[in-house]
């Protein structure tokens, strides 16, 4: 089969398209015929080697949607031919608060979707959404689910709340954009672009600020009156400032840090505002589930950037790297 394999680390270029061999589903497992996967921040970083646990070679991809083309044994409730989704966490255990030791992402170490077909456990697919679209259901996986318990299970958000999303246009933070829209939040974001504010505003936001201007820490709060939760992928010296914008008692839920570490730290800011502050990332199999079924009742379709062909992957990562998508970067594989 035809695959995006990466031997080594150095960023995109380092990733072949490919011949390997196709895997065999063993007891408990089910072998899907992929129709598209999409693209994550993680998939570039691991080709850069800024990832734990680096396993190489191996196939990339965390996300995809196909059908199941042959069965292990002992699977149950599964046939060839059925529409499936997958969830690329591997292993989350049985506490829902957190993942346990083995937990894992498809795609590094185990063998991903940028491939014709991926193995997985029969456990970890789901009926597709007869709604969406191939492309659709497979842009959702790690972003919606990151996003979903990042909103409700850690962010707790109830109707009528405030949210700041900064840095939209992300995956995570679109997604977080439309459930928080869809649970009947009042949400606000940031970008450099006004362009992707605007955007925002289109599918649901309320208000936003342009972060390159000098006061819009003071424009945003003054807008917003300060936010209820805080849905942080961005970390790096802003973070004080999201801690500012929270209100009293507000919750800051932080899933990523792609500005990097947090510079300067000023504990009171926190105690003396009652702020919590969270940590949170994929989800378990439970809230895959509900993501699903939420996405469903209030039919939230992904927003698509662009879409390359399977043998292209290396030129999707590059466009990924340049920071210019609104939303999901999805792979044609059949």
């Amino acid at each position: 089969m035809k695959a995006v394999l990466l031997h080594g680390t150095g960023g995109p270029e380092k990733v072949q398209y490919t011949d390997v061999e196709r895997p065999v589903p063993g007891i408990g497992e089910v072998l899907v015929r992929l129709k598209n996967a999409s693209l994550n921040r993680r998939d570039l970083f691991i080709t850069y080697g800024l990832y734990p646990g680096m396993k190489l070679p191996s196939i990339l991809g965390a996300d995809g949607a196909g059908i199941v083309y042959a069965a292990g044994e002992n699977v149950e409730g599964l046939s060839e031919g059925d529409e499936v989704v997958i969830n690329p966490g591997m292993n989350w255990g049985s506490n829902l608060n957190c993942s346990a030791p083995d937990f894992h992402v498809l795609g590094m170490p185990a063998d991903g979707t940028y491939a014709e077909y991926v193995k997985v456990p029969a456990e970890s697919v789901y009926r597709k959404p007869a709604y969406l679209t191939w492309s659709e259901a497979a842009a959702i996986p790690l972003s919606a689910l990151t996003a979903y318990r990042a909103i409700i299970t850690r962010g707790e958000l109830a109707e009528g709340d405030t949210v700041f999303i900064p840095g939209i246009g992300g995956g995570v933070a679109l997604f977080a954009l439309q459930i928080a829209a869809a649970r009947g939040a009042r949400v606000f974001v940031s970008s450099s672009s006004d362009e992707k504010i605007a955007r925002a505003k289109e599918m649901g936001a309320a208000g936003g600020i342009n972060y390159r201007s000098d006061q819009w820490v003071q424009e945003l709060n003054k807008e917003m009156g300060g936010a209820d939760v805080i849905i942080d992928g961005v970390g790096g010296a802003a973070f004080k400032d999201f801690v500012f914008l929270a209100k009293p008692g507000g919750k800051l839920v932080s899933f990523g840090a792609t500005a990097g570490p947090v510079p300067e730290f000023v504990l009171p800011r926190v105690f003396f505002k009652q702020l919590d502050i969270r940590g949170t990332t994929m989800g378990s199999p439970e809230e895959f589930a509900d993501m699903l079924q939420f996405f469903e009742q209030h039919e939230i379709r992904p927003v698509i950037d662009k879409q390359f062909s399977l043998k292209d992957a290396v030129s999707a990562l590059k466009y990924m790297e340049e920071n210019r998508a609104f939303g999901k970067i999805v792979l044609d594989i059949s």
